[in-house]
């Protein structure tokens, strides 16, 4: 089964913290010093948030499966969409090790279609000048040039 990812830079930590936990009726699942996860299931979503530098708003979303097999079928069903898919195996971010297939849609929004393979302390290698989470360079810059404000 699916669960749409939705992940959003913000300023005030603490006080999104206390905003988006009212606003879904229960506590993130996991809280870091610059981060915080909920894995809801009404709406089944995995919603995150985090303060490492990026501009505010929307940072990307993507689709969260539970199984290798899952994300193959999703792997094609972006690669007919795009050529350009990017693949990152095995990679650290968000405190997860995950294998990951980003595109971009026809606006310049960062996609990404991932399976969550462990739970790591750290939250992952940084890009775009240590600020960005996750978003590989290749779609900051796709965003930027379609016109995007940030990633």
């Amino acid at each position: 089964m699916k669960r749409l990812h939705v992940h959003v830079s913000v300023h005030d930590l603490d006080g999104s913290i206390r905003f988006y936990s009212t606003l879904f009726g229960s506590a993130p699942s996991v809280i870091k010093p610059d981060y915080a996860k909920w894995l809801l299931d009404d709406p089944r979503m995995n919603f995150a948030i985090s303060q490492r530098g990026a501009p505010t708003g929307l940072n990307h979303l993507g689709i969260q499966v539970e199984s290798a097999e899952e994300l193959a079928e999703l792997q094609g069903r972006l690669q007919s969409l795009q050529t350009d898919v990017e693949a990152e195996l095995g990679t650290t971010c968000c405190y997860a090790r995950s294998d990951k297939y980003w595109v971009t849609d026809p606006e310049g929004i960062a996609w990404e279609a991932y399976h969550t393979l462990d739970v790591v302390p750290v939250f992952g290698g940084d890009r775009a000048g240590g600020a960005e989470c996750c978003v590989p360079l290749s779609m900051v810059t796709k965003k930027r040039d379609a016109g995007g404000c940030c990633a």
